[in-house]
C-alpha cells in the first residue's frame, strides 16, 4: 500500500515552474496573435481609405477635397497604429531602463565618452519633456557633467523613436537614417560644446542642493507579464494623451496636401532661398507638437516640393526646441543657460538643413 503522501494532493503540491512557463507561452502567443492582426489590418488601410473617400462620401478622385480627405483617412489610422505599436514596445523596453539605472550608467564616465553614451541612451530611454526635470535633477546630483546631461536631454526628444519609425514608414529608410544620424551628431556636439562653456553656475541653486537619495528608485525584478503591463500602460498614457495632436497634425498635413498650391512650399522652403532654413527653425520653435503629430506635416511639405534639409530643420526645431519644453526647463535652468541651449542646438539644426539641401 503506498504511503499517504503519495495519494494526498495537498502533500505533493505541483511545482511553480510549469505554471510560470505556461503563463510565458500564453503571453507570447497573445502577443504574436495581436501582432499578426495588426499587420493584417495595416495592409488594408489604403483600400479602406479609398472606399470611404470615393465610394461612401462620393468625392471625385484627383480633386483637392478628395485628395485631402483621402490623405486624412489613410494617414490617421496609419500613424495611430504605428504609434500604438511603437509605444507598446517602448513601454516594455522602458521597464529595463528606470531613471535610476540610466543615471547610474551615465555617472562616472569620461565626458567625451559620456556625450556619446548619453546621446545613445536618449534613443532607447524615450522620456518625454515632462520627465526631463526629475531626470536632470538626478543627473546633476549624481555628478554627471553638464554637457553629458545636455547630450541626453537633446537626444531624447530630438531622436524620437516614434518619429524614427514613422519617418521610415512614411518616407523610407534613407530619410529615417539621415534623421537618426544627424540628430545624434547634434546631441553629441551640442552637449560637448555646452560642457566646454562651463556653465554650471546657471543651474538653479535648489537643484544643486538636492540630495541624491531623494531620487533613488528601489531595484526590482519584473516578470514578463509585468513588463507587458508596462507596455499597455504606456499606450494608455501616451497615446491617450497625444492622439489629438496626431489628428490635428494629420489634418494640417491633409490641408497642405490637398489645398496648398503646387510649388508654394518650394518657394518658402526651397533650396534656392538661403533664408528658408533659419526661417523654418524660427517658425518651428514656438510651435508645440509631438513627433507623431509633426511627421505627417513633414510628409505633406515634402510632397509639395519643399527641400528635405529645410523640412528636417523645421521638424527638429519643433521637437527639440519647443516652447513648452523651455518653460519646463526654466524650473531648473537659469535663462542664460537656456539661451545657450537654444543657440547651440538651433545652430546645429540649421547646419544640418543646409548640409542636406546641398548634398540631396
Amino acid at each position: 500500500m503506498p504511503p499517504d503522501n503519495m495519494t494526498d494532493p495537498a502533500a505533493n503540491p505541483q511545482p511553480a515552474p510549469p505554471l510560470a512557463a505556461s503563463a510565458k507561452i500564453k503571453y507570447t502567443l497573445a502577443a504574436l496573435a495581436g501582432l499578426g492582426l495588426w499587420f493584417a489590418l495595416y495592409g488594408q488601410l489604403h483600400g479602406i481609405a479609398e472606399y470611404l473617400t470615393f465610394s461612401v462620401l462620393g468625392l471625385e478622385p484627383g480633386s483637392r477635397l478628395g485628395e485631402a480627405v483621402l490623405f486624412f483617412f489613410y494617414d490617421t489610422p496609419k500613424v495611430l497604429m504605428l504609434l500604438t505599436l511603437i509605444v507598446y514596445g517602448v513601454g516594455v523596453l522602458r521597464s529595463f531602463f528606470t531613471p535610476e539605472r540610466t543615471r547610474k550608467i551615465l555617472a562616472g564616465k569620461r565626458e567625451s565618452v559620456g556625450n556619446v553614451l548619453a546621446a545613445l541612451l536618449g534613443i532607447v530611454t524615450p522620456f518625454c519633456s515632462c520627465s526631463a526635470v526629475p531626470l536632470f535633477i538626478g543627473f546633476v546630483t549624481a555628478g554627471v557633467p553638464l554637457g553629458v546631461t545636455f547630450s541626453f536631454l537633446i537626444s531624447a526628444p530630438m531622436v524620437n523613436e516614434i518619429a524614427l519609425v514613422l519617418l521610415y514608414g512614411l518616407l523610407g529608410w534613407k530619410v529615417a537614417a539621415l534623421y537618426l544620424g544627424t540628430g545624434l551628431l547634434i546631441a553629441i556636439i551640442a552637449g560637448w560644446t555646452i560642457g566646454r562653456l562651463k556653465m554650471e553656475r546657471y543651474i538653479e541653486d535648489w537643484v544643486r542642493e538636492m540630495h541624491l537619495n531623494a531620487f533613488d528608485i528601489p531595484d526590482e525584478k519584473l516578470t514578463w507579464p509585468e513588463r507587458f503591463g508596462h507596455g499597455k500602460t504606456a499606450v494608455r498614457d501616451i497615446v491617450g494623451r497625444v492622439w489629438i495632436y496626431v489628428v490635428l497634425g494629420i489634418a494640417v498635413g491633409a490641408g497642405i496636401h490637398g489645398y496648398v498650391p503646387e510649388g508654394f512650399m518650394a518657394t518658402i522652403m526651397g533650396k534656392d532661398a538661403w533664408w528658408s532654413v533659419p526661417a523654418a527653425v524660427l517658425i518651428g520653435i514656438p510651435m508645440y507638437s509631438n513627433a507623431a503629430g509633426i511627421v505627417p506635416v513633414v510628409q505633406a511639405l515634402l510632397g509639395k516640393g519643399a527641400a528635405l534639409g529645410t523640412v528636417l530643420a523645421f521638424m527638429m526645431s519643433v521637437i527639440a526646441l519647443s516652447l513648452p519644453e523651455m518653460v519646463i526647463l526654466r524650473k531648473v535652468l537659469k535663462p542664460g543657460l537656456i539661451a545657450v541651449f537654444i543657440g547651440v542646438v538651433g545652430t546645429g539644426i540649421m547646419l544640418v538643413g543646409y548640409l542636406f539641401n546641398i548634398i540631396i
